[in-house]
Protein backbone atom coordinates (compact mmCIF):
# COMPACT_ATOMS: atom_id res chain seq x y z
CA UNK A 1 0.00 0.00 0.00
CA UNK A 2 1.24 3.41 -0.87
CA UNK A 3 1.44 5.75 1.76
CA UNK A 4 1.18 9.94 1.83
CA UNK A 5 4.12 11.20 3.91
CA UNK A 6 6.93 8.41 3.23
CA UNK A 7 9.81 9.54 2.67
CA UNK A 8 13.51 8.28 1.46
CA UNK A 9 16.97 9.93 2.27
CA UNK A 10 20.28 9.23 1.11
CA UNK A 11 23.79 10.99 0.51
CA UNK A 12 25.51 10.70 -2.75
CA UNK A 13 29.40 11.40 -3.40
CA UNK A 14 29.42 14.09 -6.95
CA UNK A 15 31.64 11.45 -9.21
CA UNK A 16 32.78 12.47 -12.89
CA UNK A 17 29.50 10.71 -14.39
CA UNK A 18 27.16 13.34 -12.22
CA UNK A 19 29.12 16.64 -13.53
CA UNK A 20 29.00 19.02 -16.29
CA UNK A 21 32.17 19.14 -18.47
CA UNK A 22 31.17 21.68 -21.10
CA UNK A 23 32.25 24.53 -18.99
CA UNK A 24 36.13 23.21 -18.54
CA UNK A 25 37.55 20.95 -15.61
CA UNK A 26 36.98 24.24 -13.37
CA UNK A 27 33.62 24.39 -12.96
CA UNK A 28 32.68 20.61 -12.74
CA UNK A 29 29.60 20.92 -10.82
CA UNK A 30 26.31 18.72 -10.20
CA UNK A 31 24.77 18.65 -13.59
CA UNK A 32 20.89 19.05 -13.98
CA UNK A 33 19.97 15.99 -15.87
CA UNK A 34 22.12 13.96 -13.14
CA UNK A 35 19.87 15.21 -10.00
CA UNK A 36 16.82 14.61 -12.52
CA UNK A 37 18.23 10.64 -12.14
CA UNK A 38 19.41 10.72 -8.79
CA UNK A 39 15.90 11.86 -7.49
CA UNK A 40 13.55 9.94 -10.02
CA UNK A 41 15.97 6.42 -8.54
CA UNK A 42 15.31 7.52 -5.11
CA UNK A 43 11.97 8.19 -5.84
CA UNK A 44 11.12 4.65 -7.50
CA UNK A 45 13.04 2.77 -4.54
CA UNK A 46 10.61 4.36 -2.20
CA UNK A 47 7.69 3.63 -4.33
CA UNK A 48 8.90 -0.03 -4.96
CA UNK A 49 9.23 -0.99 -1.52
CA UNK A 50 5.40 -0.81 -1.58
CA UNK A 51 4.56 -2.17 -4.09
CA UNK A 52 4.21 -6.00 -5.04
CA UNK A 53 6.59 -8.07 -7.21
CA UNK A 54 4.23 -7.59 -10.74
CA UNK A 55 4.04 -3.90 -10.50
CA UNK A 56 6.60 -0.88 -10.87
CA UNK A 57 6.48 2.34 -11.78
CA UNK A 58 7.64 4.79 -14.83
CA UNK A 59 8.24 8.59 -14.51
CA UNK A 60 5.28 10.55 -16.13
CA UNK A 61 5.97 14.40 -15.13
CA UNK A 62 9.11 16.43 -13.57
CA UNK A 63 9.40 19.88 -12.36
CA UNK A 64 12.76 20.43 -11.11
CA UNK A 65 14.09 24.21 -9.85
CA UNK A 66 17.99 24.00 -10.06
CA UNK A 67 19.01 26.00 -7.23
CA UNK A 68 22.70 25.75 -6.49
CA UNK A 69 26.04 24.00 -7.40
CA UNK A 70 27.81 21.02 -5.92
CA UNK A 71 31.18 20.72 -7.09
CA UNK A 72 33.14 17.33 -7.80
CA UNK A 73 33.57 15.68 -5.17
CA UNK A 74 31.20 16.87 -2.32
CA UNK A 75 28.60 14.70 -1.14
CA UNK A 76 25.00 16.12 -1.31
CA UNK A 77 21.61 15.07 0.54
CA UNK A 78 18.77 13.93 -1.28
CA UNK A 79 15.47 13.70 0.48
CA UNK A 80 11.58 12.70 -1.37
CA UNK A 81 8.47 12.45 -0.09
CA UNK A 82 5.08 11.10 -1.63
CA UNK A 83 2.88 14.37 -1.25
CA UNK A 84 -0.18 12.68 -2.49
CA UNK A 85 -1.57 9.29 -4.58
CA UNK A 86 -4.52 9.53 -7.02
CA UNK A 87 -5.25 6.20 -8.73
CA UNK A 88 -1.92 4.77 -10.24
CA UNK A 89 -0.29 8.70 -9.71
CA UNK A 90 2.35 9.20 -7.15
CA UNK A 91 3.34 12.41 -6.55
CA UNK A 92 6.89 12.75 -4.62
CA UNK A 93 8.47 16.33 -3.47
CA UNK A 94 12.23 15.96 -3.23
CA UNK A 95 14.89 18.28 -2.21
CA UNK A 96 18.94 18.01 -2.70
CA UNK A 97 20.94 20.01 -0.36
CA UNK A 98 24.95 21.27 -0.14
CA UNK A 99 26.65 22.65 2.81
CA UNK A 100 23.05 23.38 4.09
CA UNK A 101 21.61 25.29 1.20
CA UNK A 102 18.95 24.00 -1.07
CA UNK A 103 20.50 23.25 -4.22
CA UNK A 104 17.59 21.22 -6.02
CA UNK A 105 14.09 21.44 -5.76
CA UNK A 106 11.98 18.37 -7.35
CA UNK A 107 8.42 17.93 -7.80
CA UNK A 108 7.91 14.44 -9.80
CA UNK A 109 5.41 12.32 -10.30
CA UNK A 110 5.65 8.23 -10.84
CA UNK A 111 2.88 5.82 -12.57
CA UNK A 112 2.35 2.58 -11.13
CA UNK A 113 2.34 -0.29 -14.24
CA UNK A 114 1.58 -3.77 -14.43
CA UNK A 115 5.13 -4.97 -15.54
CA UNK A 116 3.60 -7.50 -17.85
CA UNK A 117 1.51 -4.94 -19.52
CA UNK A 118 4.43 -2.36 -20.14
CA UNK A 119 6.44 -5.76 -21.83
CA UNK A 120 3.47 -6.53 -23.97
CA UNK A 121 3.28 -2.42 -25.07
CA UNK A 122 6.54 -1.98 -25.76
CA UNK A 123 6.94 -5.20 -27.92
CA UNK A 124 4.55 -3.94 -30.21
CA UNK A 125 6.38 -0.68 -30.96
CA UNK A 126 9.52 -3.18 -32.01
CA UNK A 127 7.73 -4.25 -34.91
Amino acid sequence: MVEVGKSIAREITIDDGRVINFMGPDLRVYATPSILWDVEQACRELLKSMLPEELDSVGSQVALDHLGAAPLGATVALSATITSVENRKVVFSATVSFGGREIARVNHTRTIVVMEDLKARIAKLKR
